[in-house]
């Protein structure tokens, strides 16, 4: 199976373009990129069922972000107030992503 490029890095701020948390926005906290899935905050969230342990004595229920597929969301353009493209374009000799609409760096 070849891994997918995917568009979507840690820190980008998304927005979810279908599913269950169509239209939620936020960061992407992490990107897994041979699954082609990311973490947002605060988007898709589950409850965890934790044992207590050293790290949680308590134990108990955790709330916490369950990964979404990256074709599920969008780069969105707080400039612009849009969602947009990353392209990769070269600048001085280095290759840059950058936003497809209006041209900034990501």
């Amino acid at each position: 199976m070849a891994e997918a490029k995917l568009h979507l890095k840690k820190g980008d701020y998304v927005i979810v373009i279908s599913g269950a948390d169509k239209g939620k926005k936020g960061r992407v906290l992490k990107a897994y990129p041979k699954t082609n899935r990311v973490i947002i905050e605060k988007v898709n969230m589950i409850k965890k069922h934790a044992k207590p342990s050293q790290r949680n004595p308590q134990g108990g229920i955790i709330h916490m972000e369950a990964p979404v597929n990256a074709s599920n969301v969008m780069l969105f353009n707080e400039k612009l107030n849009t969602v947009s493209k990353a392209v990769f374009q070269v600048r001085e000799g280095k290759r840059v992503r950058v936003c497809k609409k209006s041209g900034d760096e990501l």
